[in-house]
C-alpha cells in the first residue's frame, strides 16, 4: 500500500485521478489539496465519491505531501515546478499531469509557456511518461512529466511507423479533435454550452502548445528532426480524442502486420482488425488507446486513427499506469475498466 497526494483536486484531471484511484487496491489517498475549498468534502463536490472518498480538502500549506510515497500534480501549469524540488529532496516521487516537465529545452517551454521556469534542474532528470516507448527508464523515476492529451494519441499512432523507418519524417500531419473537458473546468466563454454545442471549429492552427512537446517526442524516436503539421479542433463533446494521422510511406511494408507486431504486448494499446475506425465512445472512461491503420487505394499514404479518452489515457489513467511501473505493480492495476457505452 502507497500513500498518496494529490494536488489540484478540484478539476476534470483530478477528479479522475480519484476515481481511479479509489478502486486500487494498492492505493492509499492521504492528502487531496484545494486553495479555494480546503475544509470541503471531497464527495460533497463529486457525489459519484460517495462512499468511496472520506476525505475533505485541504489547503496546500497544511497537507503533509512529504509524508507520502508519490504526490500528483492535477493542477495548471507551473505549480508542480514550485513544489517538486522540496518533495524529491524529502523523498517522494512526483506525477506532473501539467507541462512543467516535458520539454527539454528550457527557453522553448518559456516561450510557449509564458512564464520562467521555477525548477529549471528537474528538467533533465524528469522522465517523459509515455509507457509505451519509455518504460524501463519510468521504473526509476524520480520526476515523472505525463504527456499530453493529444501528444498521447498522435505518438502512439505514429511511434510504430518512426521506429520501423517506413515514413518520411520531413512531413507528418496530424489533425486531431477533442471534447470540451480538455479545456478544463474553469469558467470560460468558449466553454459554455451555447457556445461549444452544436458547432466545430479548428484552434491554434499556427501553433498549439502540444506541438512542441509530440515534435520532441517524435524526433527522439527517428534520431532527427521531424516536420509535423498539428492542427487541433474543438468538437461538441464531453470527453475524447479522435486523432487522423497522415504520412507518405517509403517502403512497401504491411503496415496492418507492423503495428499488430508493435503493440502485441502492449496492454492499453489496441490495434483494431484492417478496414476499422475506431470511435470515441469506444475509450470512454477506460486507459485504451484504440487505433486503426489505413492506405486508402493502397497508395503511399497512410493513414492512422487513433482514439482515446482524454481524461483517462490522455491524463489520470496514463499517470496510474505510470504509478504502477514506478512502484514494481501489475501495469494493469486499478485500471482494468470496460470503457462506458452509451
Amino acid at each position: 500500500m502507497i500513500r498518496i497526494g494529490v494536488v489540484g483536486g478540484t478539476g476534470y484531471t483530478g477528479v479522475e485521478l480519484l476515481r481511479l484511484l479509489a478502486r486500487h487496491p494498492e492505493a492509499q489517498l492521504v492528502a487531496i489539496t484545494s486553495r479555494g475549498d480546503a475544509g470541503t468534502p471531497v464527495a460533497e463536490m463529486f457525489p459519484s465519491l460517495r462512499g468511496r472518498v472520506d476525505l475533505r480538502f485541504v489547503a496546500p500549506q497544511e497537507a503533509r505531501l512529504d509524508q507520502c510515497d508519490v504526490v500528483f500534480f492535477a493542477t495548471p501549469n507551473g505549480i508542480a515546478m514550485q513544489q517538486a524540488a522540496e518533495l524529491v529532496e524529502a523523498g517522494v516521487r512526483v506525477i506532473d499531469l501539467a507541462a512543467d516537465f516535458r520539454i527539454r529545452d528550457i527557453a522553448e517551454w518559456e516561450k510557449w509557456y509564458g512564464m520562467s521556469h521555477a525548477a529549471p534542474q528537474l528538467v533533465d532528470e524528469a522522465v517523459y511518461g509515455l509507457p509505451e516507448y519509455n518504460r524501463d527508464r519510468i521504473r526509476s523515476a524520480r520526476v515523472l512529466a505525463n504527456p499530453g492529451c493529444y501528444p498521447t494519441a498522435v505518438q502512439l499512432g505514429f511511434l510504430p511507423l518512426i521506429e520501423a523507418g517506413v515514413v518520411d519524417v520531413s512531413h507528418l500531419i496530424a489533425d486531431a479533435k477533442s471534447g470540451v473537458s480538455g479545456a478544463g473546468r474553469k469558467a470560460e466563454v468558449h466553454n459554455l454550452f451555447a457556445e461549444a454545442g452544436d458547432n466545430f471549429k479548428a484552434y491554434g492552427v499556427a501553433g498549439h502548445r502540444h506541438l512542441p512537446e509530440i515534435r520532441q517526442a517524435l524526433s527522439g524516436v527517428a534520431g532527427r528532426s521531424v516536420g509535423l503539421t498539428f492542427v487541433p479542433h474543438l468538437t461538441p463533446m464531453i470527453r475524447g480524442i479522435h486523432a487522423t494521422l497522415y504520412g507518405k510511406l517509403t517502403s512497401g511494408v504491411d503496415v496492418q502486420a507492423l503495428f499488430e507486431a508493435r503493440y502485441r504486448d502492449e496492454p492499453f494499446v489496441d490495434v483494431l482488425p484492417a478496414g476499422s475506425h475506431p470511435e470515441t465512445r469506444s475509450v470512454r472512461g477506460c486507459n485504451l488507446c484504440r487505433i486503426a491503420v489505413h492506405r486508402p487505394q493502397g497508395g503511399d499514404t497512410v493513414v492512422v486513427l487513433s482514439a482515446i479518452d482524454n481524461l483517462v489515457k490522455g491524463a489520470a489513467g496514463q499517470a496510474i499506469q505510470n504509478m504502477n511501473i514506478m512502484f514494481g505493480f501489475d501495469e494493469t492495476l486499478g485500471l482494468d475498466i470496460v470503457p462506458v457505452s452509451p
